[in-house]
């Protein structure tokens, strides 16, 4: 009996981890009126350093394989 007690707990511990982030976006989205992640723009061009980094990292390479 202790091996199916023990079993369950790991079950709801696995379970609470993978159900954990859609927990959060449900309260987030609901604590901001519709809102889950503030105001942001529709269209998406926002300056971000993740993508100028990419970039930046794209036109390097490309450059590197125009050179060859």
């Amino acid at each position: 009996m202790g091996d199916v007690t023990e079993l369950f707990l790991i079950m709801l511990i696995i379970a609470t981890a993978a159900f954990l982030p859609l927990g959060y976006f449900i309260y987030k989205f609901t604590k901001k009126n519709g809102k889950p992640f503030g105001e942001t723009e529709p269209h998406g061009d926002s300056p971000s350093l993740i993508n100028d980094f990419a970039e930046n990292v794209i036109h390097f390479v490309q450059s590197r394989l125009a050179k060859k």
